[in-house]
């Protein structure tokens, strides 16, 4: 294979001329930066909920926040989804996947929210009428 993919009019093609997908290129370094993080970004909140130094509603904001950053820390670092992986297939897949999560999960709480305010009062609930 010469060194000028341009040179070679069928490189990055598999043997029968079709395109094959290139994978993401790790190394030892990018390993180590996502272990360090993801043991710092796990220790962190242990500590807060071990210490308490917070009351409970900033603890439980702060170990939420921790974790949305611990998974984007292990998409980029250990499953390599970077825009420019997969032709950004795979970033746009997740983006897909999170919309439709989010409508989902905001449609199941409106309906709960509102089948709990519009139920029929109970005959507990109707001696309390006036």
């Amino acid at each position: 294979m010469s060194p000028n993919p341009h040179a070679d009019p069928h490189a990055g093609h598999g043997h029968d001329g079709h395109a094959v997908a290139e994978l993401p290129h790790a190394s030892l370094r990018d390993y180590a930066i996502g272990f360090v993080l993801s043991v710092i970004l796990t220790a962190i909140p242990f500590w807060l909920v071990i210490a308490r130094p917070l009351d409970v509603g900033p603890t439980v904001a702060l170990v939420m926040t921790f974790a949305v950053v611990q998974i984007i820390v292990h998409m980029i670092y250990f499953l390599h989804m970077t825009p420019k992986a997969e032709g950004g297939w795979s970033l746009t897949s997740l983006v897909f996947t999170i919309i439709v999560v989010i409508i989902m999960l905001s449609g199941s709480l409106w309906v709960m929210y509102h089948l709990n305010t519009n139920m029929m009062p109970t005959p507990h609930d109707m001696s309390q009428m006036p």
